[in-house]
């Protein structure tokens, strides 16, 4: 019996060792990741936290929060969270249709009585699921050096021109989200800040998270950066009351996160009912579906649900993924403008499950020589500085001179393509989305091009290889 007993001490002490072993592995490679990710980019400092089966698997801080005084990032550390505060909007929200304070089908002129008329047919789920029309205000035409009022934030969407019927496309606006946080305010009679803070961060636990601030101290807050011809400068200016606002002008750390994540699992604060509203795609007019609910990118990985969303502002880049299946979340700050935060996630994600792996598009036969055609001639457009917004069937608000000119930089000096080779051709809710590789040369880059149903451009976007 003894020789028995010492024999399974020995087995299990070996299975502990070995399970040990195996868990140090996968913390090194995730290690790997995040600072491969970050020399690469050369992001300063992030935070990741990992959340399996409703356990924190792990949650650490890498390089620095402040640069000029050395603050490591920490768990407790505070980010910007840029977009990721939509969900949180999206939540307030909710809560106020459950009080009986708003309806999803709301006319938003019910909030916004000096509205223009065509934003009669515009409801308050239209501003959740970016399909509103009105176009974003964060363009030239904006002076982020003043201090606006929600009246005056008001009087300045009033003046945006719709770029669609509402509901019949999808295009990201955070003008519809700053509205949805003036709605809140006016159907509850509070600041949307305090609605969150007193019904959805306290409630959650989530300790240190608030609305942005400049004068008031908050502890453990990082410094947001960019780079400047390869060097890294402190984030630029913004007024004080512009950071207010419900696009995602908000502070949360990676504890706050865990907490939320929690909060989510336990399908908190909302009722179910609720709950599924705000992770339901968005259906347009067409009866085509869009791969997003209310402040969350929906759609599927590795044949499972999967909930994610990104968030960029002010020297801050963020991300969080919900892999339902795999019962996964993971959450990477980065407090670099420009930085890619997803990468450190996909990343991770392939280390904790190789069915999240976000495989490498690989090149498929191109049978619509049609299109082919189009992206050339809108690629030599771009390059001779002929693009224009008649070229398009939807133009979002900034593209032109912007990126348009940004794109033009980029391809200046080149002639044809030496190369064009297809990588993916994908359905997204009206439009067909093709996504290429066009090389010139050594140069290469990704190009997206994206055709309405009248076979108008719908999208067109370059990046370098």
């Amino acid at each position: 019996m003894q020789r028995l007993t010492s024999c399974l001490t020995a087995a299990l002490a070996a299975f502990v060792a070995t399970t040990a072993t195996a868990q140090d592995r996968v913390h090194a490679r995730i290690d790997s990741v995040v600072r491969a990710e970050m020399a690469r980019q050369k992001i300063p400092g992030v935070a990741v936290a990992i959340v399996k089966n409703g356990q924190v698997l792990s949650a650490k801080g890498y390089g620095e929060a402040n640069i000029e005084h050395h603050v490591p990032v920490g768990v407790e550390t505070v980010f910007q969270t840029g977009s990721i505060g939509k969900q949180f909007t999206a939540t307030a929200v909710m809560l106020l249709v459950q009080d009986g304070k708003l309806a999803l089908t709301d006319s938003i002129t019910k909030y916004f009585p000096g509205a223009p008329a065509s934003w009669r047919g515009i409801t308050v789920r239209h501003l959740l699921t970016h399909t509103s029309g009105i176009p974003d205000y964060t363009t030239d035409a904006m002076d982020y050096r003043r201090d606006y009022t929600e009246d005056e934030l008001e009087q300045l969407a009033f003046g945006l021109v719709p770029e669609f019927p509402p509901g019949s496309r999808w295009t990201y606006s955070n003008t519809g989200y700053v509205l949805l946080g003036i709605i809140v305010h006016k159907a509850s009679g509070r600041f949307y800040g305090d609605v969150l803070r007193d019904r959805v961060f306290t409630p959650l636990g989530m300790r240190t998270a608030r609305v942005i601030t400049e004068e008031e101290i908050v502890p453990n807050r990082a410094a947001g950066y960019r780079l400047v011809k390869g060097e890294i400068r402190n984030q630029e200016w913004v007024a004080p009351k512009l950071n207010t606002t419900a696009d995602g002008s908000l502070y949360l750390s990676l504890q706050d996160y865990i907490a939320w994540d929690r909060g989510l699992r336990a399908k908190a604060i909302l009722t179910p009912a609720s709950w599924a509203a705000i992770y339901d795609p968005v259906t347009l007019a067409s009866g085509n579906r869009y791969p997003y609910g209310f402040g969350w990118a929906v759609d599927t990985l590795g044949g499972s649900p999967r909930l994610h969303h990104g968030g960029s502002w002010q020297g801050f880049q963020t991300y969080i993924s919900r892999y339902i299946g795999a019962d996964i979340t993971i959450v990477a700050l980065a407090n670099l403008a420009g930085a890619q935060p997803v990468a450190i996630v996909d990343g991770i994600a392939g280390v904790l499950d190789p069915a999240l792996a976000v495989k490498p598009p690989a090149p498929i036969a191109e049978r619509e020589p049609v299109v082919r055609a189009r992206l050339e001639a809108v690629l030599a457009a771009t390059r001779d500085g002929r693009l224009s917004p008649n070229d398009f069937a939807y133009v979002r608000a900034g593209y032109f001179p912007g990126a348009a000119k940004f794109y033009q930089d980029l391809l200046a000096g080149l002639g044809a393509p030496s190369a064009v080779t297809l990588f993916e051709r994908t359905v997204l809710g009206d439009d067909r989305i093709y996504l290429y590789e066009v090389a010139y040369g050594p140069k290469a880059f990704r190009v997206r091009l994206g055709l309405a149903p009248d076979d108008r451009v719908s999208l067109f976007a370059i990046r370098p290889k």
